[in-house]
């Protein structure tokens, strides 16, 4: 017996401007000019269900297919009736429950063994990611909400990553899963849309089937190792990386269980990614951006449009549709994804940064930018120069030379360095502000180095404040490891008085 339709069951979380609620897939996106965002604790699913909901649009609208039709789009709004011509055309094939077509699930698998339903959650996930403070016993979990089932379905095929052997083949990773994924927030969810509706080519089109429509792969097929490449966004924005099938639940309803294995292994294509940013590795070529510890914010400039092709096309597509419509410029840009290590999840993440209006018109912010990141990262350098000389003669204590690897190791476990990064960014978001405030450059440039010249003076300071109250070696190391700081100012200094005459101490 069918249950549980997405297109008209309350399952995606949406924020008005009155407060959240859940809505069908057809609500969601024939309201989507009243409603502000998608929203969820967990980035994950965010992303997941932006993605899901473009892929849908791709197909309901057949298009874009050029910048044109992008701008008709635009221009006029999301068609209501050809979003509910196709969604009825394909109800059958959204039932989260069907014996024939359960959404994005493979029907004939029958696994050997049945595992909780924290396998579809990142959060709850003790195969790779145990979270801590998460108390949730995946030896006996309880169930969730059909609901909560269709979004991790979602979110677990864009974003598993390989962790060897199932009981079909070998797990793969989702085309974009460790990747920081890029969407520029207009001022509606449905501006937002049309920012990600990326124009693909006509011939590209007709062939690019989302998961719903495809018919689901045999377990013989999977059993194989099927692979093959994606046909176009709506195929890679849903690609089934899982076999899965939900299990009983129990008498009211919900999910305990379910069937989880290898799914589709996806084929070496060229096919970018339009939310992606990428760099050029030198023995690699080109490979997206991906969140690091040490903050995404220090490669920012990597997602401002440019003149070449690595900065994420949805952004560029967004500035496009918008240059001509200031009042719909978007709003900020929401980047989401998670750190892996290997099979391991180390975290997730979903950072907002302000997008300069100004960009619209002035392809040279993105190089400016990128000079502000690179003055940040010159300044650290002198600090790092003086803690590691600091952490030399602590553990040389004057007798020998230490290991370049201790030396490291102690400079690490230092504040200095996190302190000053810290403080810098909270700097570069105001800087981001100012552009979009549209700010005079060289103001901005002033405010910069001088919150720069603060952020080394303040940890470097600190530093030494706690080094004062200690022994006599720790106080001889300080006074030798202080000249690349001490230079360092200066030098800023020197070049902060050729903007406007100042005193800094």
């Amino acid at each position: 017996m069918s249950r549980f339709n997405l297109i008209d069951e309350p399952w995606i979380p949406v924020r008005f401007p009155g407060g959240t609620r859940n809505l069908g897939l057809k609500d969601t996106l024939l309201r989507a000019e009243e409603i502000l965002v998608i929203e969820d604790a967990s980035p994950l699913v965010v992303a997941a269900l932006y993605r899901f909901l473009l892929a849908v649009l791709y197909r309901a609208l057949d298009g874009p297919s050029d910048v044109k039709q992008a701008r008709d789009f635009f221009q006029r709004g999301l068609p209501a009736g050809k979003i509910s011509d196709y969604l009825e055309k394909w109800r059958h094939r959204f039932w989260l429950f069907d014996e024939n077509f359960p959404f994005g699930q493979i029907p004939s698998f029958v696994p050997k063994l049945w595992r909780a339903w924290t396998v579809l959650a990142a959060e709850h996930n003790a195969d790779n990611a145990k979270v801590l403070f998460d108390h949730i016993d995946v030896e006996n979990p309880g169930t969730i909400t059909e609901a909560a089932a269709a979004r991790w379905i979602l979110a677990t095929q864009t974003f598993s990553v390989s962790c060897g052997k199932s009981e079909l083949a070998h797990t793969g990773t989702a085309p974009s899963a460790t990747a920081a994924m890029a969407i520029p927030l207009g001022q509606s969810l449905s501006d937002t849309l049309l920012f990600g509706l990326v124009p693909q080519s006509r011939e590209v089109l007709p062939s690019d089937l989302p998961l719903w429509e495809r018919t689901p792969e045999t377990v013989l097929s999977l059993k194989e190792g099927k692979e093959r490449v994606p046909s176009g966004l709506a195929d890679r924005f849903t690609w089934r990386t899982r076999s899965i099938l939900l299990g009983p639940g129990n008498a009211t309803g919900g999910v305990a269980c379910l069937a989880f294995a290898s799914g589709v292994h996806l084929a070496r294509t060229e096919q970018g990614d339009p939310m992606l940013g990428y760099r050029i590795d030198e023995k690699k070529g080109m490979l997206p951006i991906q969140f690091r510890e040490r903050g995404l914010w220090r490669d920012f400039d990597s997602f401002l449009p440019g003149d070449g092709k690595l900065s994420p096309a949805s952004i560029q597509h967004a500035v496009n549709l918008a240059r001509q419509h200031k009042a719909r410029f978007p709003r900020c840009m929401m980047v989401l994804g998670q750190s892996n290590n290997k099979a391991k999840i180390e975290f997730w993440r979903m950072e907002r940064f302000a997008l300069p209006g100004k960009m619209a018109d002035d392809k040279s912010i993105r190089s400016e930018i990128r000079g502000y990141l690179d003055l940040a990262e010159a300044t650290e350098k002198a600090l790092w120069s003086s803690c590691s000389s600091f952490a030399r003669h602590m553990l040389g204590r004057g007798e020998r030379a230490p290991d370049t690897k201790d030396i490291r190791a102690f400079v690490a476990q230092m504040v200095p360095i996190p302190y000053y990064w810290s403080t810098v960014e909270t700097r570069f978001h105001e800087v981001l502000q100012h552009y979009s405030e549209e700010k005079d450059p060289a103001e901005i440039e002033l405010g910069w180095r001088k919150n720069l010249h603060t952020a080394l003076k303040e940890a470097w300071g600190q530093h030494c404040a706690s080094v004062a109250t200690g022994d006599a070696w720790a106080i001889r190391a300080m006074v030798k490891a202080e000249g690349p700081v001490q230079r360092k100012l200066k030098e800023m200094v020197e070049v902060i008085k050729t903007f406007q005459p100042m005193e800094v101490s």
